[in-house]
């Protein structure tokens, strides 16, 4: 049987019975929109969360109290072990590699500006904070570089509480009380927009030491230490334990590079992405299903053409070809309009729900297709080889 002959052939059976290709084919189309649509939610968010922890750079460094590990056995992050100091942040700049360390304290407290007040993330930061994490001050200055144990009560707003507290005035050099203690307002920050839930603008940067005295803490909720680029990330880690080790006795602290954060997220951002293509996939397997009926159905339709086939000369071999190339067809049609669906509905959703975070993933997008006409081959076995089975004469007599 010539190719153009084959063509022909099946092109002419789908089209002989357009209701039933075209069902059967819908039966794949819905299951490649539903997973398109849904790889291109879990890729959008898994882009989204990465991009947001990027944005404050790879070449950090967080330096928490007590040790998250010992010997294989959880102790916790915070314990007994000896509290990180400001003075462990002083000692850790004069590393050769470290461009910005920043001793950072968090809470909450009322803050008040006149007749206006709001409960508000108090952070108790040092003066390096925005070359650390990317930030820019948008008016004014950031917490100057006064003596660490004793600083000026000096406070930065946030671009949100600023609009809280002083609407459209100018709050450089303005008292607030924070906590019951007045600060005069040196500065305003840039929008940073939130970080999983958290809003960035809608806090006030202090001085870390006022910040201990404020929450009454003896010890940094963190150290952050941004490093040089050109430096490899396990020496900046050994030489920040070391520096610590000796300066506490023992080794009491966690280490937790930025990389190590990113290469975590990934992989459970990958693993997410991944369990929602397989949701969708559930709808391929009905497609599967749908094609393996109609095959059976047109098998016993068409006895009779088999047996003139067979009759005529067809091998058993062309009788397989020409019925999975009839699942093979159906299942692509169905997967190319799957395609053009899934994409439209991400599309438009990502249209309605700016916020939602889509990203059609071509890998997928491929792999979607893929995967249909595969569907269609197995589909297609059984009945096909049912077919190329049939005995040419059992298959004339038959009515």
């Amino acid at each position: 049987m010539r190719t153009h002959d084959f063509l022909r052939l099946t092109g002419s059976t789908l089209g002989a019975h357009r209701a039933r290709s075209l069902l059967t084919a819908l039966g794949i189309a819905v299951g490649i929109a539903a997973v398109v649509l849904l790889t291109s939610i879990g890729e959008g968010v898994h882009r989204f969360v990465l991009a947001e922890f990027t944005q404050f750079g790879t070449t950090l460094v967080g330096i928490n109290p007590g040790k998250a590990t010992t010997a294989g056995t959880s102790m916790g992050m915070f314990g007994t072990e000896r509290p990180l100091t400001l003075e462990d942040a002083q000692a850790l700049q004069h590393l050769p590699f470290a461009r910005a360390v920043v001793p950072v304290v968090q809470g909450n407290a009322e803050v008040e500006a006149g007749s206006r007040r709001r409960r508000t993330t108090v952070n108790g930061v040092g003066p390096e904070m925005p070359d650390a994490f990317s930030m820019r001050v948008r008016s004014g200055q950031f917490l100057p570089h006064d003596d660490p144990t004793a600083p000026r009560a000096f406070a930065v707003l946030g671009s949100k509480l600023r609009q809280e507290l002083f609407t459209d005035r100018n709050p450089l050099g303005e008292r607030i009380t924070i906590g019951g203690n007045r600060y005069r307002v040196v500065g305003v920050m840039e929008s940073k927009g939130t970080l999983l839930g958290f809003d960035l603008d809608d806090t006030v940067y202090i001085p870390a030491a006022r910040a201990l005295s404020l929450f009454n803490n003896d010890s940094l909720f963190e150290i952050d230490l941004m490093y040089a680029a050109d430096t490899p990330v396990e020496h900046v880690v050994a030489q920040i334990r070391e520096k610590l080790t000796a300066r506490h006795g023992r080794d009491d602290v966690t280490i937790t590079t930025q990389q190590q954060m990113l290469d975590v997220l990934g992989s459970v951002l990958d693993v997410l992405t991944f369990a929602v293509a397989a949701i969708g996939g559930i709808s391929l397997l009905v497609g599967a299903i749908g094609i393996v009926t109609i095959m059976t159905i047109a098998i016993n339709e068409r006895i009779n053409e088999i047996g003139l086939l067979r009759a005529l000369g067809a091998r058993q071999s062309q009788i397989l070809s020409l019925f999975l190339g009839e699942a093979v067809v159906l299942s692509a049609l169905g997967g190319l309009g799957g395609l053009a669906l899934g994409v439209g509905l991400a599309t438009l959703l990502h249209a309605l729900l700016p916020a939602l975070p889509v990203h059609i993933p071509i890998t997928y997008v491929l792999l979607a297709e893929a995967v249909a006409v595969l569907i269609g081959l197995a589909a297609g076995v059984l009945p096909a080889y049912r077919a190329a089975r049939m005995d040419p004469v059992e298959a004339l007599r038959a009515e």
